[in-house]
């Protein structure tokens, strides 16, 4: 068994919330902790307890206010533990390689690949071109819903290939 911690970042603070109740509209979220110390605390925690493959989880969108703290935040973690934290939130091919050069072992990209339902195989090959794919986690987080989605892998691809099956 392996502990992966996690170091979530939302309005500037490091904090956990109560799943599936972020809201981007007005930077809300029902909040089960906030802690009083910031990211780089629990950077250098998980670096001296030598635990690796962690994550960070930038929570607001680049639109909203508090999202220079919250980039701030995760960078200070990243700088702190270099090589033994993923990082993810708002991840693209434009701003993938800062979050390496500070530090982040991997990038995780979720709503850049995949939205609707689709999976948007432009947006994966640069990312895989940017960041290389050894370097990249794709997060396939789901919410229980009425229909069975399940994605299945399409063999002869120089990319990894995945077909949508719905209804299943």
């Amino acid at each position: 068994m392996k502990f992966r911690p996690c170091i979530d970042i939302h309005n500037g603070k490091v904090k956990q919330i109560v799943g599936g109740s972020l809201m981007d509209q007005g930077d809300q979220a029902k909040e089960n902790f906030v802690s009083g110390q910031d990211a780089e605390f629990y950077g250098n925690l998980y670096k001296n307890s030598g635990i690796k493959g962690g994550h960070i989880i930038l929570l607001n969108p680049e639109s909203s206010e508090y999202y220079p703290e919250t980039k701030r935040q995760a960078l200070l973690a990243l700088r702190a533990y270099p090589g033994g934290l993923q990082v993810g939130g708002g991840i693209r091919d434009d701003n993938a390689l800062e979050y390496l050069e500070a530090g982040a072992s991997h990038v995780i990209v979720t709503s850049y690949v995949f939205k609707n339902g689709e999976i948007y195989y432009e947006n994966l090959k640069k990312m895989a071109e940017a960041v290389g794919k050894e370097r990249l986690v794709l997060d396939l987080s789901c919410r229980k819903k009425m229909e069975c989605i399940i994605l299945l892998p399409i063999a002869g691809r120089n990319l990894p290939m995945w077909q949508l099956r719905r209804n299943c």
